[in-house]
């Protein structure tokens, strides 16, 4: 069984994607970011980083203790490479041609992406943010450019199979209009967004929650305190004493 430790932003959706391809079981174990459940031991036990999503497969290949991975892109590779499917491993070229488009997406579009959103959040009384939003406006703007130029000879982002490369791409850009982006602009990324959107386990992949959505109303004013405490301006936790 793989545990799923998640909660349903793009970088926990890159997993259960791939897990609803591949026709894997897997149970989810809820991480409500917001409230700050990536800080409690158990969680930094398998994702030292605090941030979901990770997995722990209780039955990994060749038997032994179960493993635990955090990382998207660690994950992607982990199951792929499990189940020995959409990511090859005996043509050396192929295999590469999806792994830098996997860390491409790791490195650039998740970044970027993620700033941009940030920057666009931003209360007023942060000061001044329009270099930050006309920089990460215009990194997105280019890296769907990147992903158009790719796509204009070859139907997925390797090639002519679909592999984790284009399934750790797609939840990022599903929210592209509110990233201000016109998809008639990139037709050729446009045909494989739609193309991914009609799969039925990209579908699934994309539904998964984490439980009953929270009332912000039920929230009370000291653990909303709380809660900007830890999760706002982190810096570096100690180390362990001894």
């Amino acid at each position: 069984m793989i545990e799923v430790h998640y909660w349903p932003t793009p970088n926990g959706k890159k997993v259960t994607i791939l897990l609803e391809e591949l026709g894997v079981p897997y149970q989810v174990v809820p991480v409500n970011i917001g409230r700050g459940d990536q800080f409690t031991g158990d969680f930094l036990s398998i994702s030292p980083n605090n941030r979901m999503p990770a997995i722990v497969d209780t039955e990994p290949k060749g038997g032994g203790a179960p493993i635990g991975i955090f990382e998207s892109g660690a994950i992607l590779f982990y199951l792929a490479e499990k189940e020995g499917r959409f990511w090859p491993q005996d043509d050396l070229r192929a295999k590469y041609e999806v792994a830098q488009w996997v860390i491409w997406q790791m490195a650039n579009q998740g970044p970027k992406f993620g700033e941009r959103g940030h920057f666009s959040r931003v209360a007023a009384s942060a000061g001044d943010q329009s270099y930050a939003q006309r920089r990460f406006n215009d990194e997105v703007h280019r890296l769907y450019g990147v992903m158009n130029n790719r796509l204009y000879d070859r139907r997925y982002l390797a090639g002519d199979d679909y592999t984790i490369a284009d399934m750790i791409s797609y939840p990022w850009t599903v929210s592209w209009k509110l990233q201000g982006i016109d998809l008639d602009e990139f037709k050729h990324f446009k045909r494989w967004f739609e193309e991914l959107s009609a799969r039925p386990a990209v579908q699934r992949g994309m539904a998964v929650t984490a439980g009953t959505p929270e009332d912000p109303a039920t929230v009370s004013p000291e653990e909303q305190e709380r809660r900007r405490a830890i999760l706002y301006n982190q810096r570096a936790r100690p180390a362990p004493a001894g």
